[in-house]
Formats: C-alpha cells, structure tokens, sequence
C-alpha cells in the first residue's frame, strides 16, 4: 500500500498509435495521465491540470511542440512543470533548439521503453519497477 499521490503525466502526442502507446505505457507503471494531440489542447490542460510532468512531441499541427513550451516556461502557474520533448530528430542543432525552448529534456522516437522510464523517473522520483 502505498500513501503518495499518483502522479501526473500529460502527453501531447498527435500521432494516434503513439499516443496510445505512451498511455498504456505509463498507466500500467502507475501514472494517471493525461493526453492532447495539439499543443493548444496541451496548453489548456496544462493550465486546467498542472500535470507533474509534460511529455511534448516537438512536430505539431499548428503551434510546434517547442513554441508551446516556450509558452509553458513564460507562465508563472507552469513554468516549473518539467518538459521532455519527444522527436524523431536528435542533431545537435535540434538538441539546442529544445533545450532554447526551455525543455529539461528530450528523448528521440522512436521511443526506447527503458529510457523513458528512466528519464521519467529521474524528474518524478516514481518508482516503475517490473515495467519495461
């Protein structure tokens, strides 16, 4: 039995299969999460929610990934949520870019399960032990 609180975890992911891949991965190690496909739906809910963590795909329709991170470091309410950015681009040019953008990490699609986990619990200090 455990007496923390379940943590948080939004995921802003607009391709389908990701995305419910990501979900399933994260409930079955314990988190309650919460999923938009535009960065505008992941800005609302960010503000709505205030999820322990943000797990933001860099290529969106519309407002990019890293433009909505930007926006989530100027607010005062969200700035201390910590960003990951997920992308399938990992030059050093893009790698400045996201860390520009005010993300504390990225990780490269596609996604290494152990890895993310990993990075995951680095900024939460959740255990998930057994997944992966």
């Amino acid at each position: 039995m455990t007496t923390t609180m379940q943590k948080v975890i939004l995921v802003v992911e607009d391709h389908p299969q990701n995305l419910e891949l990501v979900t399933d991965l994260l409930e079955s190690a314990g988190y309650r999460v919460l999923t938009a496909t535009t960065a505008e739906e992941g800005l609302t809910l960010s503000s709505t929610h205030r999820p322990d963590l943000i797990l933001m795909d860099v290529r969106l329709p519309g407002l990019d990934g890293l433009e909505a991170t930007k926006i989530l470091k100027e607010d005062p309410a969200t700035r201390a949520i910590p960003v990951i950015a997920l992308t399938a681009y990992a030059m050093p040019e893009d790698r400045l870019r996201i860390r520009d953008a005010g993300c504390e990490g990225y990780l490269t699609k596609p996604l290494k399960i152990p890895l993310l986990l990993e990075q995951i619990d680095s900024y939460l200090g959740h255990r998930t032990s057994g997944v992966g």
